[in-house]
């Protein structure tokens, strides 16, 4: 086995030009650690915030590593590993520290529980666009929301990769989902995903947008808002929840100050992935759930583009950053 993988570092906080393409020792197996051969990457918004260090931790400089989500075949096992075999195909998330831990290379060294089965039928592109992205929407909306058939869930920004998936959990259960997208032009591909209704925001303020989620359920509100955004829009928007609905907040992409919403009651949860799937249950339970859709054809996800080579990356992250895609960005290795 190789002795060193090419991988992408960056030494400073910047732009997509900052990373850079090097190549690293594999370090030796300690117990409990598995090697995965690298054969695609899911990138995340996260990992553009962590490489401009507005993440909500700081990358390690200099030389600090990159990503949450790779697909691959473990090639190596350490002592004492037990779930993992060789050969087996796997998706990496749970627990990783991207500084020390980043998946954007060639071969990844990883304890055990970062490291979960992928179905054998799941080739290695969706392997790579599906953990982060199902996993979040099965914890925030079943787990956290406690989201039920029948129930209205709003999902703002879902023609992004956890949007996406989100629409198909909440079909999966038989809930109904209304989204938002800022542009007409990805109302199609929403409504061929799931989408009950599709509700295109461009300049509308978010008043306009919680009238029209009262108006598509008959005046009672949606039972549960997955929301992205954050900001000074939280507070309108939250006017189009139903009484003693629950909001689940998952992102900033509007770093300013939110209100809290008047239109009591109700609850206000915030959700961070890795509270749920770095735990031995949350991590059985959530990819229990992924692979059951992935298996069986139910979670189709939504692939915006694919890149061949480690060398596209920087050209990955400028895609990601122009927000022109819908759905996961991914890089083959």
């Amino acid at each position: 086995m190789p002795t060193t993988a090419r991988t992408v570092l960056f030494h400073e906080i910047g732009g997509p030009e900052v990373l850079a393409i090097e190549d690293v020792a594999v370090p030796d197996l300690a117990p409990g650690q598995v090697t995965v051969r690298v054969e695609a990457l899911g990138l995340n918004r996260a990992e553009a915030l962590f490489r401009s260090g507005t993440y909500y931790y700081q990358p390690a400089l200099p030389a600090s590593r990159l990503g949450y989500e790779a697909s691959g075949v473990v090639e190596a096992i350490g002592e004492g590993v037990t779930e993992l075999a060789i050969g087996d195909p796997v998706m990496t998330g749970p627990g990783i520290e991207m500084s020390a831990q980043g998946v954007y290379a060639e071969r990844v060294v990883l304890p055990e529980t970062a490291v979960v089965r992928r179905p054998a039928s799941v080739d290695a592109v969706t392997g790579a666009a599906a953990w982060l992205t199902y996993t979040t929407a099965y914890g925030a909306l079943l787990e956290t929301a406690g989201l039920k058939p029948g129930d209205h869930v709003l999902i703002t920004g879902a023609s992004s990769g956890v949007g996406t998936a989100a629409i198909q959990v909440a079909r999966r259960i038989g809930a109904i989902p209304l989204v938002t997208t800022r542009t007409e032009e990805k109302r199609r591909q929403l409504l061929d995903l799931g989408a009950a209704e599709v509700i295109v925001t461009g300049e509308s303020a978010p008043e306009a947008v919680a009238k029209e989620v009262r108006r598509l359920t008959g005046g009672n509100g949606a039972e549960v808002i997955f929301d992205a955004i954050g900001g000074p829009g939280f507070r309108p928007l939250a006017e189009g929840l139903a009484q003693g609905g629950s909001v689940v907040v998952y992102g900033w992409l509007d770093p300013r100050p939110a209100e809290i919403p008047w239109t009591w009651p109700f609850t206000i949860h915030t959700y961070a992935n890795l509270t749920l799937t770095t735990t031995p249950g949350g991590r059985r339970r959530s990819t229990a759930f992924l692979n059951a859709g992935l298996a069986d054809g139910g979670f189709r996800p939504v692939v915006g583009e694919v890149f061949d080579g480690l060398d596209r990356i920087q050209d990955a992250h400028r895609l990601m950053e122009s927000n022109r895609h819908t759905g996961k960005i991914v890089v083959r290795v």
